[in-house]
């Protein structure tokens, strides 16, 4: 993708790189050991590892894909649930999508041909056959910008869904994790937030979910994990004050200034309820 800005209207590739590329290293010193980086689903007496693992398994499940042939992640990050599919759930080969360069080489690294990562934009991504299932964590957050109009940000979610539902093998199934508005509205941003940690970005509402798959997917489930996302960014808060020697020669006592404040904002969010976090069901709604 070489255009600087996105044709479906969401952050471009350069936003995404401004968060996601700034040192793999970094991440590691306070993302547990599968690099996972969204939402937790923790029960009691887990540690952040197994609580993240445990996200992944509910995604698998929700999408159904144990055992499938050939598996989509939009927006797989540093690879962890394409790894847990095709380790540990059965699948043969898994497609992920990122626009993250550093994130796709740290997949990569691993070797396996049972992975392919593209740094792309669901977009722009042509897929070489149908898939079984697709699982999208975190990344519909970045699908729409502040600066468009709620029924441009409606028609670009639904040209999301459109694609996805024309990708899908008949019965297939889609499982979507994302930041969501709760009390807060789209006025509310934080302009820290906007500008300096994830820029180009704006949150959905449930109902514009809703409305931007309807008649392509039925919403079968929804959980609001608020709390859960709250203790997540707790976790990595205290995991990234306990390293801040190694994260300051990393990359800088301003950046991890920036993000500890960011850490512990998004956390006061989804504790107060002014963002939700969405795990959505969704099942395809094959043409009559």
């Amino acid at each position: 993708m070489t255009q600087t800005t996105a044709q479906y209207g969401g952050a471009s590739k350069e936003a995404i790189q401004h968060h996601y590329d700034l040192s793999n290293e970094f991440y590691s010193l306070w993302l547990d050991e599968t690099m996972t980086y969204s939402c937790a689903m923790w029960e009691e007496g887990s540690t952040l590892k197994e609580a993240q693992l445990r996200k992944l398994d509910h995604h698998i499940d929700a999408a159904r894909v144990r055992g499938a042939a050939h598996v989509l992640d939009i927006g797989c990050g540093w690879g962890a649930m394409l790894r847990r599919l095709v380790d540990d759930a059965g699948v043969a080969s898994a497609v992920g999508l990122t626009l993250s360069e550093a994130q796709a080489a740290w997949v990569r690294s691993r070797h396996d041909p049972r992975l392919d990562v593209r740094v792309e934009s669901w977009e722009h991504h042509v897929p070489k056959r149908k898939y079984g299932g697709i699982i999208s964590l975190g990344a519909f957050e970045h699908f729409a910008r502040p600066d468009v109009p709620k029924s441009e940000v409606i028609e670009s979610y639904r040209r999301f869904f459109s694609t996805c539902h024309g990708w899908l093998e008949s019965g297939g199934a889609m499982s979507l994790q994302t930041i969501a508005y709760g009390t807060a509205q789209r006025k509310d941003l934080n302009r820290f937030i906007v500008e300096e940690i994830f820029p180009e970005s704006d949150l959905p509402t449930l109902a514009d979910i809703d409305q931007a798959a309807h008649g392509l997917f039925e919403i079968e489930r929804v959980r609001n994990d608020r709390l859960d996302y709250a203790r997540t960014l707790k976790e990595w808060y205290f995991k990234l004050r306990a390293c801040k020697a190694e994260a300051l020669a990393e990359v800088g006592e301003e950046t991890v200034a920036r993000y500890e404040r960011y850490l512990s904002l998004f956390a006061v969010g989804f504790h107060t309820g002014a963002m939700n976090l969405l795990r959505l069901s969704l099942r395809r709604i094959d043409p009559r």
